[in-house]
Order: structure tokens, then C-alpha cells, then sequence
């Protein structure tokens, strides 16, 4: 995506990567209309910066989609960046099987039904606009798995294929498809990830994200320095070590 002259839609964007991408996206001069479940959050958040907008989603419901998609394209017709960021992560135990089914359909319906539900939502509007780009929130862990949240990796596999898939039915509109794949990051995702020394700064991941996107606009994969570790052990070779070192260094291991 071209880093300024866009207007961009990204649900889930009321906290974490989300929202501090949409601000430094808005100081680009782009439009952005950020999406979440609390609206007195959003109301709180569009107080404290104007210029930024909000639509209440909740994109675990068909429904809430739908109406959110409406209101947006409806109020901004055009309409040419969709980042659909929201995500969930929940530690799990496939040893004990009454402890982690519910957590894992939450999961695969949150990281998986949800971007695809909005795209489903955009795709055909996206296709009116001369340059529009879908930005899709994989992970590094779709690439080298974290042993203790198996369907949060599996649910950012899923998104990483879907954008493969997706870029080539694509190919010859005016949609272009790019992946986001974030390390760790200090954020609120899992307990503890925000004072984790093992995860990024959040400030120092939005900034290096932003940089990439001015510099690679083209660019099919939006990969910060960090991230690389985990993306490319297999191509590397070293694909075994990687999985192991994770691990390693992840605190809810047993």
C-alpha cells in the first residue's frame, strides 16, 4: 500500500499494533476509521485524536459485520485500505482435553472467520477503487510454532495461505494483497506480553512497520527485522533450532 492518500478501514484497532499503527497511518494523511466491540472506548480514543473516526464491531457476529461494513462504506465510499486486525491468543493444553475446545473455537472463530467475514464484506467494493490494498495479521509463530497456544498458530497459518490464495485470484484487479507478520510484541495479547523482555517495544514495531510501508509498497510480506528469526528457519535450515529456541524462551512452557 502507498503510505499516505488512502482511506483506511482496520477492525480491532481500539488497542495494541492496531491502534498504534491507525494513528501513525492518520499522521501520514491518511483517513482512518478504527474498529471495536467498546464504544466508550472508541468515544474515548476519536476524543483524544481528532480526525481519527470509529465504527462499533463485533466481528465474532456475522451480523455486526455486516452493519459495520455498511456504515463504513456508506460514510466513506471511498474506501481503499482494509486491515482486518482483530485477534485473540490464549494459552492451551491439548493434554486435557475439557480445558481447551472452547478456547480453541474462540480462537480459529475470531483470527479466521472474522478477516474473512470482512473481506468477504469489502472484496467486491475494493475492486471499484483504482489502488486498494487488503493488509492481512498473520504472525511469526504461523512460521515456527509456540508449544502452549497451538490453534493461535495454526489460526495465523490459516491467514497466511488465505493471503497467498487470495493474492492470486486477484491478480489483474486493482487489490493487492499484503501480510503483516508481527514478532512478539508488547502488547496485551497474552498476560504478560507487555513487560516481556522477549517481545518487541510496541512503539519500536509500529514505527519499523510504517517505515517499511513507505519504503516497500509493493512489498507482498511486511516483515520488521525481528521477525525474521521465525519466518525463515526452514528456508534457512535451521528451522529445529528456531522451534527450539522459542520455546525456550517462552514463559508459559512447562
Amino acid at each position: 500500500m502507498h503510505i499516505n492518500g488512502n482511506t483506511v478501514f482496520i477492525p480491532g484497532a481500539s488497542s495494541g499494533i492496531g491502534l498504534a499503527l491507525a494513528l501513525r497511518l492518520q499522521a501520514k494523511g491518511n483517513t482512518v476509521i478504527i474498529g471495536g466491540r467498546r464504544e466508550e472506548l472508541l468515544d474515548r480514543i476519536v476524543a483524544e485524536h481528532p480526525g481519527l473516526d470509529a465504527v462499533r464491531i463485533d466481528t465474532l457476529d456475522p451480523a455486526s459485520i455486516r452493519d459495520a461494513a455498511a456504515e463504513v462504506l456508506a460514510r466513506y465510499p471511498e474506501l481503499n485500505v482494509l486491515v482486518p486486525m482483530a485477534g485473540i491468543m490464549r494459552v492451551e493444553d491439548w493434554r486435557k482435553p475439557a480445558g481447551f475446545l472452547e478456547s480453541a473455537e474462540d480462537v480459529i472463530a475470531t483470527n479466521v472467520l472474522g478477516p474473512i467475514r470482512l473481506i468477504a464484506e469489502f472484496v467486491e467494493h475494493l475492486q471499484t477503487r483504482p489502488d486498494a490494498t487488503i493488509l492481512t495479521v498473520s504472525s511469526g509463530l504461523a512460521f515456527s510454532p509456540l508449544r502452549a497456544t497451538p490453534s493461535y498458530n495454526a489460526s495465523k497459518a490459516a491467514i497466511h495461505m488465505l493471503t497467498e490464495s487470495l493474492r492470486l485470484q486477484l491478480a489483474g484487479t486493482s487489490v493487492r494483497l499484503q501480510e503483516l507478520a508481527p514478532p512478539a510484541v508488547r502488547t496485551e495479547l497474552l498476560p504478560g506480553h507487555q513487560e516481556s523482555a522477549h517481545a518487541m517495544p510496541l512503539d519500536e514495531f509500529a514505527d519499523e512497520v510504517v517505515s517499511l510501508l513507505e519504503s516497500e509498497p509493493e512489498a507482498r510480506e511486511v516483515l520488521v527485522e525481528r521477525v525474521k528469526f521465525l519466518r525463515y528457519g526452514e528456508a534457512r535450515g535451521d528451522y529445529d533450532q528456531v522451534v527450539a529456541a522459542l520455546n525456550a524462551a517462552d514463559p508459559h512452557g512447562d
